[in-house]
């Protein structure tokens, strides 16, 4: 069996019942499009008598999963079924400004009812995705809290495939609300979302088919936190992951741990060797939010029972544990970005500010093409941040005062009252969005523009 046949079998089981096969559907006339993805309403049945209703592509939440070739030129026709303007990002690619999926960066959006052609080629190789990329503010029921969301996965040239099985998991929740908090720090108050239904892919917890496996298989989990908001710790009970990549990404020095930390937009390839028959749950180390849905079982051959959670260790998640500790070549100029917030008034959103400025009246970054530079990310707030930079890779340099290299990602995790530094070779001219992936920190004023000059 073809490496491409076998992906489709296990993205199959990876995401029961949903519409897979239309990503390797061709529409009829001359001019095809390699993929078309529609926008529109879907009804995800979570569990029996358990449904939510939100926006999807193809009729399903998560979307079709994408296999495109590294290197291959191919275009996406996209069609907005809906009464808003859409846009789709597609997260972790390094194509150009007007099709990235970015209406900040001169990305045209999908008019309501209408649709647009993108056309790019895809690199690099590795999980990729994509995703509505519209703001939402207060109404829950766009952009990342919807199901507007799917794996994209660029084939490399060379795989040499050391696993006997593939599968994608997508962490997600859903029927988001908002609600005052009280978090401290002089936010007393201030609004946020919160969740009612928690899943992986679109089943909730027991309710969809299991992972299948057999004792001695190595399994490669292409996992990815769909969240709009949500930090998450996973683990596959009774198991440990060898971490091989980061958001697509080869790591320099893969590592064996118990439990996978990924906040919003992060994706993280690990292998794990099934050396331990039974029937095991993998899921979010949070006991609330994985009762109500967010895991889902893996059972291997001839084993029966019910699923078993252990949960694992408390060895604390760092980055630096997956790099080397060697200095990186100094960068021709020091960028500092300091984040904080706001505080905008009891029953109200908290505003975020990039250097003492909100978008859009951020300041842009500007860089030279083929020059090296060092963000520094300063976080002086009491809350972590997913940060996300399009079209572009970066290296990290160093970590909460730790030097490290190796380690190459799109999205990081900065946690708060910390620093961590990396390092951006500025090879893809043109308008670049640099933002939090978490929404409503996005939504509030914590984006800006990279501008080449």
């Amino acid at each position: 069996m073809r490496r491409r046949d076998l992906l489709g079998v296990l993205a199959a089981t990876a995401f029961p019942g949903a519409l897979l096969e239309a990503s390797r559907a061709r529409a009829q006339d001359q001019a095809a499009a390699d993929f078309t993805l529609e926008i529109g309403p879907v009804t995800v049945e979570l569990a029996p008598g358990t449904s939510v209703k939100t926006l999807g592509y193809n009729g399903s939440a998560p979307g079709p999963l994408l296999l495109i070739p590294e290197g291959k030129t191919v275009t996406i026709e996209v069609h907005n079924n809906t009464s808003e303007e859409e846009v789709v990002h597609w997260h972790g690619l390094h194509i150009p400004s007007d099709v990235d999926g970015s209406l900040e960066e001169g990305t045209p959006g999908v008019p309501p009812q209408g649709r647009r052609r993108y056309s790019f080629t895809a690199t690099p190789s590795g999980t990729r995705w994509y995703h509505s990329h519209t703001m939402a503010g207060r109404n829950l029921k766009r952009a990342t809290y919807t199901g507007q969301f799917g794996f994209l996965y660029v084939e490399p040239r060379s795989d040499p495939g050391a696993y006997d099985q593939e599968v994608f998991l997508a962490l997600k929740e859903w029927d988001p609300y908002m609600f005052t908090g009280g978090g401290g720090g002089g936010d007393e108050g201030s609004m946020d979302a919160a969740y009612k239904h928690f899943s992986i892919n679109n089943r909730a917890l027991g309710h969809g088919a299991p992972i299948r496996v057999h004792e001695r298989q190595r399994v490669l989990f292409r996992i990815l936190n769909a969240s709009a908001t949500v930090h998450r710790r996973v683990a596959l009970a009774g198991h440990k992951f060898q971490v091989t990549a980061m958001d697509g990404n080869p790591l320099a020095a893969p590592k064996e741990i118990e439990a996978l930390e990924l906040g919003p937009a992060e994706r993280i390839d690990a292998i794990v060797e099934m050396n331990r028959p039974g029937v095991w749950i993998f899921g979010t180390t949070d006991d609330h939010d994985r009762e109500r849905g967010m895991g889902i079982v893996v059972e291997y051959a001839g084993q029966h029972g019910e699923a078993r959670w252990m949960a694992p260790g408390s060895e604390r998640w760092d980055y630096v544990f997956f790099g080397n500790r060697t200095a990186v070549t100094d960068p021709v100029e020091r960028i500092p970005l300091v984040f904080e917030k706001k505080f905008a008034g009891h029953r109200w959103v908290d505003k975020w500010t990039i250097n003492g400025k909100s978008f859009p009246k951020t300041d842009p970054i500007r860089v030279k093409a083929n020059s090296r530079y060092r963000l520094v990310l300063d976080n002086r707030s009491d809350e972590a941040h997913p940060i996300h930079l399009h079209r572009h890779t970066f290296e990290l340099t160093k970590v909460e005062g730790v030097a490290t290299s190796g380690v190459r990602k799109d999205v990081v995790m900065v946690r708060p009252k910390t620093q961590v530094e990396v390092d951006l070779v500025a090879n893809n001219p043109g308008l670049t969005l640099f933002h939090c992936h978490q929404q409503m920190h996005m939504d509030y004023g914590f984006m800006a523009l990279m501008e080449y000059v």
